[in-house]
This record gives C-alpha cells, structure tokens and sequence, in this order.
C-alpha cells in the first residue's frame, strides 16, 4: 500500500520559498488561488514565509508575516500553518518579541540551521518551545554531515526538544543511496519525525524524497511548479501525481491544475528552475546564492559561470592576474557606451559630435555598439566582464586594431577572466572600486570606473536608454534599479553625468547630441 497512507505528510512551501525570487511579495488573488488549492489538496502543511528581524533591503510582507497577515491567512486555510526562523540571525534574548503574536495562529516554527551552528540552534530551540510551538529543524547542506566532526553525535541532543529534524539537501547534488543512509544514521540517533527537503540542481527531487519516504522519512517538502531558491525545488504538483498513480493517494486534479497554472504565468516572468550552472554548482555542492544572482540578475554567459564554478570547485581565486590598469594619458571627455539601441538610432550624429571633440576617449560598457566606433581614430577602452571577450570577438570578428585597451574588475574575479588572445598585452584590471560598495564587476560600474580613471573633466552617457513596457523581465528591472543606484553614487563624487541619447535613468542628466552639433 501507500506510504503516504502511513501518515507521510507533504508540507508546501511556496510562499517561503518562492519568496525569494518576487522579494516575498506576492498577488493576492495568487494567494487566495494558493489557499483555495491547498484546502481541496492532500497537503497537511502550509509554509507561508519568514518571520525576521529588520534588513536593510526591501523584502516584502511573507518575509517578515505581519500579525495581520498571519491572522488573515489562517483564517483562510484549513492547514497547519509553518513559518521559518534563518537561526544566524536570531538573537534568542528577542525570539518571545519576534514570536510572541503567532502564538494561537501559527502551529510550527521551522528553524533553517547550519550544521556547524547546532550549538546556537539548540540554544534558540530552547526559548521557541518554551513558547509553545512545534519545532522543526531545518539542517542545511547534508551533503557535507559526514565532512562535519561528531555532527551526527551531537544529534542525540535534541530529543525531547524538537519536534521534526530536517534533511535539507541545500546543493542539490545528493543520490538517492545517500539519502537512505543519511535517514538511517538520523533515524539511529533521534526519535523524532524525519523529514527531507530536496533541491532540484539535478533533477533527483523527485527520486530522492520517494527515497526518503521509503527510508521511513515522516514529512517532505515541496512547492508548485519547484518556485523555490535558484534552481528550485520538487514540484508539489510531481509528487502528487506520483503517489496518486503509484499509491492511491486521492487528489483533486482540477484544484491542482488552477494553482499550477497560476503560477506558471509567474514562472515565465521569474524563469525558475535548473540549468547548466545550477547543475554544475549541486554536482559539485557549491552554494546557490551566488549562481542565482549570476544567472537572474546578471546577463553573464553559462561558459563565464561555469567557469567561476569551477574555480571555485578548485579552489581557485581566478585565471589570469593582470598588471594593473594606469594610464599615463588623461582626457577632458569621456564617452561611455552602453548597449541600447539609440546608438543605432542615432549613429550620424554621435558620430559627427565625436569627431568634432578633442581630447576624447570612448569607454565601452558593452560592445553591443562596437561596430559604430570601428573606424574612428580616438582611444577606445572595452570593458570585459564575464564573456564581454567573446561578444567583442563576435561584434568585430576579430579586428582589433581600434581598441586602446581592455579594462577589467579588480582581482580576484569570481566570474574567471576571458581574453581574446590578441587582446591579452592590451588588458589590464582595476585596482579598485573607489565611488560605491554595491558591486564591483558589473558593466557600468567599471565603465564609471574607468573614466575617473582616466581623469575625464566631463563624462557623458549614450546607449543607456532604461527598460520600459509590459514586456519587461524582473531581471532587467533589478538591473535597471541597481545601474540607477550607481549613477546616483558616482554624481555624489562631484563628477555630473549627462546622456546625449533618450534615457529613461533619472540618475542620468537629459541631454541632446542634436543640440552640440
């Protein structure tokens, strides 16, 4: 018969996990659909976010659960309800503040916990079930328990103070056979209920928490459609499926498809789920944070990221040290050149503005624009980042001779560093990022960069025309927001940036090549 008939629970975590890619804001009629679902649906738990003390970025209303909300939701919901506490940033002297109006409405308190922090975790623990509260451990990175000096000893410890011990495979990259072992050496040391929480880098989340079923694991986690963390989690909607087929569990399809559907529109706006560099960092346990940036919110290359993960899997800073970037020539303007289409647009007259100024060098921030600059004789920089190297091979194909010289990030480089080989005794790197702390290897900064280099008494923009219109991607408006900040950084250096193109940058000073030729 079933494992699901022997009182396997499924807890849905959507709304935590998906969090991260929409900032833990969500629709509301995407949360009342979620709800709807879930109440018509085999699941026990329902996740509904984090509860945390105050960031310094915007994170939305599921992160922090306002009382109202956790109030308004359970109102809703014929479901246990969970939310989740990341333990590094609890202080256990404020957890009765931060919990203290959940009590009576939230049945659950997960605790997301380092294996290297039982210590503290246990501490925490302590005061949350004090409270009244179930308590579950979430134990991050399995992968790497047996690397972890007497960690499954110090397991016994918790009986009889948690209620539910976590598998969390936070890489992505375990095999079902050590799913099996790692249940069985918990289950030897604790008497509590097990559950498994699976990453899908290698699309084993669905084999390896049937695997932890059959293993005796208690609880599972999933989410719909896999909305969770970088590449993503089990797909609700597969493991129900699968233990209908497989074992009888009753499902309601036509409620299963109105959530999945639901959110498939999101998907295609977030694009969650595994890839080639997803793959790469779980094969290889390398954490996803910064491949989810790389991948989301970057527009880096698979071959720049799996490089960088193969350095770091090698334990590599970078490739390639370069001398650094000093020239001995200044100018009294600079040209910064994005990839917009207005450089097409307006090409004649850019070009004619340029030739008419003395004392000129054009930075490129991308060379989606190369091909307009080949043929003039004014210094030109190229800024390489992650693959920026093959898209000017691709741009010029090859001919070189008008560029000045390659400006790249400060050492090291965690994107790797690309060359074309013509190009490598005309490259240097940055010594540093002097005018923010926000990044430091992204286009516009070491463009922005480069000209206070270069001494540039005026500095102006073209090509940075911003995104607009209802076809614009989540990836491009954080990529908007982040190049707006940095604008807004470098005028406070004393240094004014007027674009001569259309722009729709507010940290850009309107202005018009029509009006200097």
């Amino acid at each position: 018969m079933s494992e699901i008939k022997k009182g396997v629970q499924i807890l849905d975590c959507t709304l935590r996990d998906g969090g991260y890619y929409t900032n833990w804001d969500f629709d509301k009629q995407l949360v009342q659909a979620y709800l709807n679902a879930c109440n018509k649906l085999p699941i026990d738990w329902i996740e509904i976010g984090y509860r945390s003390p105050a960031k310094e970025s915007y994170l939305g209303q599921y992160f922090y659960l306002p009382e109202y909300l956790i109030r308004d939701t359970k109102s809703r919901t014929t479901k246990k309800i969970a939310l989740i506490l990341n333990e590094k940033d609890i202080d256990p002297q404020t957890v009765r503040a931060l919990l203290g109006d959940c009590i009576g409405h939230v049945d659950m308190i997960r605790m997301a916990v380092n294996p290297i922090r039982m210590d503290q975790a246990i501490e925490l623990a302590k005061r949350v079930k004090e409270m009244g509260f179930l308590v579950a451990f979430n134990v991050m990175y399995m992968s790497t328990w047996d690397q972890i000096e007497g960690f499954y000893e110090k397991l016994s410890q918790l009986n009889g103070l948690i209620d539910y011990f976590y598998l969390v495979d936070s890489y992505g990259g375990v095999y079902p056979a050590e799913v099996t072992k790692a249940v069985e050496k918990v289950r030897s040391k604790l008497d509590v209920s097990i559950g498994f929480h699976g990453h899908n880098n290698l699309e084993l989340g669905l084999i390896n928490t049937l695997t932890a079923i059959e293993a005796g694991a208690d609880v599972v986690d999933a989410t719909f459609t896999g909305m969770g963390r970088g590449a993503g989690n089990l797909k609700t909607e597969l493991l129900l499926t699968s233990l209908s087929s497989r074992h009888g569990l009753s499902v309601d399809f036509n409620a299963l498809g109105n959530v999945v559907g639901a959110f498939e529109r999101l998907q295609k706006e977030y694009g969650w789920g595994t890839n080639l560099p997803y793959m790469v960092s779980g094969a290889n346990s390398l954490p996803q944070k910064e491949v989810m940036e790389w991948v989301t919110k970057r527009f880096y290359s698979v071959n720049s990221i799996i490089q960088a993960l193969n350095n770091q899997s090698e334990g590599i800073e970078d490739n390639l040290k370069l001398s650094l970037f000093n020239s001995k020539k200044h100018y009294k303007t600079a040209l910064i050149v994005g990839g917009g289409d207005s450089v097409k647009q307006h090409e004649e007259a850019i070009l004619h503005w340029v030739k008419k100024q003395d004392e000129l060098c054009i930075i490129h921030a991308s060379s989606k624009n190369a091909n307009t600059f080949i043929e003039l004789s004014k210094d030109q920089f190229f800024c390489l980042v992650g693959n920026e190297g093959h898209r000017l091979e691709n741009q010029v194909h090859g001919s070189f001779g008008f560029v000045t010289q390659c400006v790249l990030p400060p050492y090291p480089r965690k994107m790797g560093t690309y060359i074309p080989a013509t190009l490598e005794k005309k490259s240097a790197e940055l010594k540093e990022i002097t005018f923010t702390n926000r990044v430091k290897d992204s286009h516009t900064v070491l463009a922005l960069q480069t000209a206070l280099e270069l001494q540039a008494q005026s500095i102006y923009v073209i090509g940075y025309d911003g995104y607009s219109g209802d076809a614009v991607s989540q990836n491009e408006i954080e990529l908007s927001t982040e190049n707006e900040a940095l604008f807004f950084e470098f005028v406070k250096v004393g240094t004014q940036l007027s674009s001569l193109t259309p722009t729709r940058y507010k940290g850009l000073k309107p202005d018009s090549v029509y009006s200097r030729i």
